[in-house]
């Protein structure tokens, strides 16, 4: 049974600011990273349990066609999203915002 998803204020900036740089460089790549995360977040909803723990009692589901990993946590029937970062970048970086 599929779980409910909350996302985090700063997991919705995310992903505003990746689909902004996405759509910059390409009319319509934007729209194509958001359809990216949706499908990520399908997954999670549908099988949250599968993804592995990372970082304390986070998890991690990648995209498959963009770089950036969805940071969350299981709680019952419940997941909160809280990032959604470019694993290009320095990882420090997620797990501060996870502490």
């Amino acid at each position: 049974m599929p779980v409910e998803l909350l996302l985090a204020p700063e997991a919705e900036l995310d992903i505003l600011e990746a689909c902004t740089w996405y759509e910059h460089r390409r009319a319509g790549l934007g729209e194509e990273s958001l359809s990216s995360v949706d499908a990520s977040f399908a997954r999670i909803r549908r099988q949250p349990g599968m993804y592995s723990v990372v970082h304390e009692s986070y998890r991690r589901s990648l995209l498959r066609r963009f770089p950036y990993a969805v940071f969350f946590e299981l709680s019952g029937a419940r997941v909160t999203v809280y990032a959604v970062f470019n694993m290009s970048r320095d990882p420090d970086k997620w797990r501060q915002r996870l502490l």
